[in-house]
């Protein structure tokens, strides 16, 4: 599981590709000294999800693991600890909790019956709205 800023920084190699404790400073939503973001960096890396190549000086640094990979991961740990296993209850929570616009209700409500026309093709037309 990633910390907040530690997945600010992923965040940001995963949108350049690579980059150096100087790099993926300057492209942090928030300030955080040179020292920090190395120590970050280290420590992603001692956990795996990140990896170094020499570039002169200084190190660049490479995503390991794929956004989808991790995203995924940590979403399964928020459905165990907080919602008890129930994946359900944390799209419930979801749709209640938050000001969804109508498309994305609908693009919510398309991916459920596209899940359900996959496992019962007749499933789908009984809940049409």
């Amino acid at each position: 599981m990633l910390g907040e800023r530690e997945l600010d920084v992923m965040s940001v190699l995963w949108q350049m590709n690579s980059g150096t404790v100087a790099e993926v400073r300057d492209q942090l939503s928030t300030p955080l000294a040179y020292t920090t973001v190395l120590t970050i960096l280290r420590n992603l890396e001692a956990k795996g999800f990140v990896r170094h190549t020499g570039e002169g000086k200084a190190h660049r640094y490479h995503p390991v693991l794929e956004k989808a990979k991790v995203s995924r991961s940590m979403l399964a740990r928020v459905i165990e600890t907080v919602f008890g296993g129930s994946p359900d209850l944390l799209l419930t929570h979801l749709v209640n909790s938050h000001k969804l616009s109508d498309e994305q209700l609908r693009r919510l409500r398309d991916a459920v019956s596209q899940q359900l026309t996959r496992r019962d093709p007749q499933a789908a037309k009984r809940n049409k709205p």
